[in-house]
């Protein structure tokens, strides 16, 4: 080993004893059963049902609590005490009112402290004590361990142990006490969280999912789609933020633009409202519990969505002409329409077309934009680079994301691994040389962190790329053939706004093909499992979210409230501990206020998707692999220093 860096560690490790005491501690951490992993996908804006999926750890704080009183509290207790480990400041404050007098609170109280900590003990059965320190409320972890750590069988400080909670209750502090531990026992459920992508887009609060997630003890992202549009706008593409900023008009959610990241719209607005009238195809999409905008606002937002969507198709045309290897060329329809018939044939077919907003179109240059179209872009482009609030969320996003991960023997990925009809790994061709399967998405990787890293550079060929992550043929996050995005506004027939999907998502149906997809990962395909999402399960229909006889998981069930239609379920989840994997259906997440006045849950059924033979411990883990590699070091450190 490196002397330099050894002599750098003895700094910390400045005896023998230290180092000892610390090889003997990451021995028997390895020797402890493997943390709890949770899986969420898709998420889409939507914090509300994600912060309630968070807080009940997808089932685990109910398992735990069941574990420990089922048959000794009725089931109506279990849930209101469920409910007050989800939410304990607005379920205090409920319970609270009950109560005529203080001698009455002061016993819920009493009893309340002492489930709580036998619920943090349990739940922090299989972690050494440091960590479970960790996680207990800052100001009250002495009171805490104390209080953890006695033993019903020896009675000689029991007098000590009700004064500790006489006094807290006294002093007032039993409310913070309760909040702590619930938190706690949050903390404690799940050890780490993995987020298979789609943090953006539709849904209203992702930046208070993003806030969430930058404060969560122990997450990933593996990127998708339509963060990816995010990360690109941030980065410099002009075209993904056109993208993201048609997205919000037609979901109706511009405040996220505007109000939460600071971005001013009024350039935009001042162009759509010297061109754009009201039309029906732009129209922004209401959803049943939304407050309706007034006539007027709808109207403006209207005729936002038609000159920014004008301005991405302009982009997009310069992008496909100056990549020709990205094999785009037939999506050069304002090229191909024919402007005096209001027509365009697509595929051999001629089509008319409706709801038509070609004004900033020039007949003899379709693809080039307005010089005011230029300056609007160019402003917003400025203003989106420069809001602190978004700098923050899209670094946290590089910092933390990838486009896939190999975690625990699972492959994570958003998206889809392009094969063909047979199951080969598609090849694509990128500056005259041909990447597939991982080496595809590694270079995919390349550019985006390139391009993140020089958003000065705004036509170079790495922001192009992340524009080609979101809508291109051979994208590991779009996965389908063409976006037809043109299509389903301007023609009425269906037929033409078919995405065709990549053969993956058919034959990710079959073992073998998972198998060999695994294995072009280095992963062992006998223990190994692909965590997807992207793709809403049709659960309504009867699809199945575990196929390839378990090979292959999907977990995006419909978290957006725009998917649940056609998904029948509110999204699912998965839950990997040191037993196996559970799959969880989750019901449509109404309101928080719901849950805490009926102590009703969203879960549905769990699916078993794979036992363990025997219990997984630590050592088996990405965690282990670290922890190996540096008992390493230290015994490198012992010998360097203190054995010779």
């Amino acid at each position: 080993m490196n002397t330099k860096y050894l002599d750098l560690l003895a700094q910390k490790y400045d005896s023998e004893e230290k180092v000892v005491t610390e090889i003997i501690n990451l021995k028997a951490i390895l020797n402890l059963p493997k943390g709890t992993e949770h899986f969420v996908s898709d998420l889409h804006g939507e914090y509300q049902a994600f912060q309630h999926v968070l807080r009940n750890g997808s089932g685990r704080v109910k398992e735990k609590i069941r574990d420990l009183f089922e048959g000794v509290l009725p089931e109506e207790e279990l849930n209101e005490f469920a409910t007050l480990v989800y939410y304990p400041e607005e379920k205090i404050k409920l319970i609270k009112n009950r109560f005529d007098n203080k001698e009455e609170l002061n016993e819920w109280y009493t009893l309340t402290i002492d489930r709580m900590i036998k619920l943090v003990s349990y739940a922090s059965s299989k972690y050494t004590r440091s960590k479970l320190r960790k996680a207990l409320p800052a100001q009250f972890v002495y009171i805490t361990e104390e209080l953890l750590y006695k033993t019903e069988d020896i009675t000689n400080k029991e007098s000590y142990y009700k004064k500790i909670v006489q006094q807290i209750i006294s002093l007032g502090q039993a409310d913070k006490l309760i909040i702590g531990l619930a938190y706690a026992t949050q903390k404690l459920v799940v050890d780490h969280l993995h987020v298979v992508g789609d943090i953006y887009d539709r849904g209203p609060e992702p930046d208070k999912i993003m806030e969430t997630l930058i404060h969560y003890p122990s997450v990933d992202i593996q990127w998708g789609n339509h963060d990816v549009l995010w990360i690109g706008a941030f980065a410099g593409s002009k075209v993904c933020l056109a993208n993201i900023l048609r997205i919000c008009a037609r979901y109706n959610n511009l405040e996220i633009i505007e109000d939460v990241y600071g971005i001013n719209l009024r350039p935009l607005l001042n162009l759509a409202e010297k061109y754009y009238e009201d039309n029906p195809a732009f129209r922004p999409k209401i959803q049943a519990d939304e407050n309706p905008s007034n006539p007027e606002e709808l109207e403006q937002i209207t005729k936002m969505h038609q000159a920014i969507a004008m301005i991405q198709f302009k982009l997009e045309s310069s992008i496909i002409k100056r990549r020709p290897y990205f094999n785009m060329t037939d999506r050069l329809l304002l090229e191909k329409m024919d402007m005096e018939n209001e027509e365009l044939t697509i595929h051999g077919k001629t089509y008319p077309l409706e709801n038509t907003c070609f004004r900033t179109v020039d007949k003899e240059h379709p693809n080039q934009l307005l010089e005011e179209e230029e300056q609007v872009i160019d402003k917003l482009l400025f203003s989106i680079q420069h809001s602190e609030k978004l700098a923050r969320h899209m670094k946290f996003l590089m910092k933390k994301g990838s486009l896939y991960l190999k975690y625990n023997g699972n492959l994570l990925i958003h998206g889809c691994i392009p094969i063909d009809e047979e199951g080969n790994m598609e090849t694509m061709t990128i500056e005259n040389k041909e990447y597939a399967g991982r080496e595809l998405l590694d270079i995919f990787e390349h550019y985006l962190r390139h391009s993140f890293a020089h958003p000065e550079e705004t036509d170079d060929l790495a922001t192009d790329m992340v524009w080609y992550l979101w809508t291109g043929e051979y994208s590991s996050l779009f996965g389908k053939r063409e976006m037809t995005t043109f299509e389903r506004y301007f023609i009425k027939d269906k037929a033409t706004h078919k995405e065709r999907k990549n053969p993956y998502f058919y034959l990710r149906e079959k073992e073998d093909i998972c198998r060999k997809i695994l294995e072009e990962f280095d992963m062992n395909p006998d223990q190994g499992h692909i965590i997807n999402g992207h793709t809403p399960v049709k659960e309504i229909e009867g699809e199945n979210p575990i196929k390839a006889n378990g090979k292959m998981v999907v977990i995006d069930g419909g978290f957006s409230k725009a998917y649940q239609r056609t998904t029948g379920i509110a999204g699912y989840t998965l839950l990997y501990n040191s037993y196996g994997m559970q799959l969880v259906a989750h019901k449509h997440f109404n309101s928080k206020e719901e849950v805490l006045r009926d102590g009703t849950d969203v879960l549905s059924v769990k699916r078993l998707v794979d036992k363990e033979l025997e219990r997984k411990k630590v050592l088996e883990t990405n965690v282990g692999e670290e922890l190996l590699q540096e008992i390493y070091i230290l015994n490198s450190l012992m010998e360097y220093r203190y054995m010779n």
